[in-house]
């Protein structure tokens, strides 16, 4: 079949991922290729302390998001999408969606980004003596329950994005492993929520006498390559306004971004890693054996079929970043050159190259908000530089691009030099990557190994969730779903390795030393500017 004919008959799959700067849908035959985008931009904004979505940008961007990826299609293959083999919700992992019986939000989204739940992660990490990161969904829950919010009494389901989008197109209450590792600690083995902590967790609230246990709230876990319900007839309505859309589409169980990010970079198999880097930035390991004790710094998360990993997130990434190459647009906007945005971030990346290894002794925080791997609840971004500092544009765009990996270095450190986990590969992928070389560069000179990005690699967790869509409805009759994603999606992948120098290793080493040396600084900065 041609593509056109391909989408005619529905032998396509679609992944759409809510990111934190973009709503991304793509759709893609079930070998991978891409056949159609779509998009819708937004942001999250900060409302009486809280990092959130409202439920109106919700709603609206997905639909957006999806019209634009219809539009392409009928602009491309001058036919109207009418149905699909299978389709994948994703979205950023973390954060607490609280619903009533009637399905309405009980309290504001909290994002990721939110660090407002310190009290909640450090009691139960001491209860379960597992690291529960400020951002995961059970601190959310067990924060509201320590602040004494009274929707707690009226909750009757609690989620993620993800999950909650799922729930509005199929009426089904599941969640995809990877997505349910940041809701409550795994068991790898059962793959399921750890029953000996569920029961810490519902003797540790029972006091409060709220009408429901925790697995009463909470969705159902499953694994790749499970049927995870239909589109029904009001899912179709809701994401195709125009009815276009056929009701009983196979999806499958929805996924946070770490494990599209997972499936998008081939590292879902013990031994690989992956590095995704955009508005936050996370790495990734696959484990082959489990870790010698509990770290803060370190989550453990699982593969989308439930394989443990280790990872090192960072709640800030590029987003300051961003905030300096918009700077240089209004300087280039306000001399009447009119430069494009993306050739802008091309020229100031690749410029950095002519940079100091070590940045010349400039030094930047892109802390927007608080950051768990470096013990901060609150951000202020920052730089600062010593007198005799080598104060030019490469220096200062390295030291930005080098900060974006600061924190999730600090954390991958532990887990390469303190715990010795081997990897045979380290995949990038995310907006930074997005500038040939750059970003590559300036990882492997991170880890002081090589660093692989593929060719589609930009297309990043949409992706990666259309790879799971397409193993659900074609890709298990080749086996497990590495063996789907080594036999079918990758087999023909080109990309390029780059392995950074000696001399770079070391420069990012010394910034990295005074990235730490650093910390007190920005931690005064969070003190005293309140205003």
């Amino acid at each position: 079949m041609n593509k056109k004919e391909l989408i005619e008959a529905g032998k396509t799959a679609l992944g759409i991922e809510f990111g934190s700067t973009r709503i991304k849908g793509v759709l893609t035959d079930f070998d991978g290729n891409v056949l159609a985008i779509g998009f819708h931009d937004w942001e999250n904004s900060l409302v009486n302390g809280i990092w959130t979505y409202s439920l109106e940008e919700i709603e609206e961007g997905l639909r957006d998001c999806y019209a634009s990826l219809k539009k392409e299609v009928e602009a491309g293959y001058g036919t109207t999408l009418k149905t699909i083999g299978a389709i994948g919700i994703s979205a950023m992992m973390h954060g607490y969606i609280a619903l009533g019986k009637d399905g309405k939000f009980l309290a504001p989204f909290q994002t990721w980004r939110n660090s407002n739940t310190e009290k909640a992660a450090d009691e139960l990490t001491e209860l379960f003596n597992y690291n529960i990161p400020l951002r995961w969904t059970i601190a959310h829950l067990y924060q509201r329950s320590l602040d004494g919010e009274a929707h707690l009494n009226d909750i009757d389901y609690v989620t993620t994005l993800a999950g909650y989008i799922h729930w509005r197109l199929t009426g089904e209450r599941v969640i995809g492993i990877g997505d349910a590792a940041g809701i409550f600690p795994i068991d790898s083995e059962k793959l399921d929520y750890n029953e000996e902590m569920i029961q810490k967790f519902d003797a540790l609230i029972a006091p409060k006498g709220y009408p429901w246990k925790v697995r009463d709230v909470l969705p159902k876990v499953m694994v790749a390559g499970e049927e995870a319900g239909r589109l029904t007839a009001e899912g179709a309505a809701f994401l195709d306004e125009s009815g276009a859309l056929a009701s009983g589409i196979p999806m499958c169980p929805p996924e946070g971004d770490a494990g599209t990010g997972m499936v998008a970079t081939n590292s879902v198999a013990p031994r690989t890693g992956n590095v995704s880097a955009g508005t936050s930035a996370f790495a990734m390991l696959v484990l082959e054996k489990p870790l010698s004790k509990l770290y803060r710094e370190i989550d453990m998360v699982t593969t989308p079929t439930g394989f443990p990993v280790a990872m090192s997130h960072a709640n800030n990434g590029t987003s300051d970043l961003n905030a300096w190459v918009g700077i240089f647009k209004e300087f280039c906007d306000l001399f009447g050159f009119k430069a494009d945005i993306g050739e802008l971030y091309g020229k100031l990346y690749t410029n950095s190259l002519n940079g100091d290894a070590d940045c010349g002794g400039l030094l930047s925080y892109g802390y927007l908000s608080g950051e768990g791997i470096t013990h901060l609840n609150e951000g202020r971004p920052l730089f600062a530089r010593t007198p005799d500092s080598k104060f030019n544009l490469a220096n200062f765009m390295r030291s930005h691009l080098y900060t974006s990996l600061g924190a999730v270095k600090l954390g991958l450190d532990i887990l390469m030099k303190d715990e010795g986990v081997k990897v045979d590969r380290i995949m990038g992928h995310g907006g930074l990557f997005k500038t040939k070389e750059v970003g590559q560069r300036y990882l492997s000179a991170a880890v002081n190994a090589p660093v692989t990005c593929m060719d589609t690699a930009s297309e990043g967790g949409p992706w990666g969730m259309a790879i799971l869509a397409a193993y659900l409805i074609d890709g298990k009759k080749d086996g497990k779903l590495e063996d789907y994603m080594e036999k079918r999606i990758f087999a023909g992948q080109s990309g390029s390795t780059i392995q950074a120098t000696p001399e770079e290793a070391e420069g990012f080493e010394v910034f990295i030393n005074h990235y730490k040396d650093g910390l007190a600084a920005e931690k005064a900065a969070i003190e005293s500017m309140n205003w």
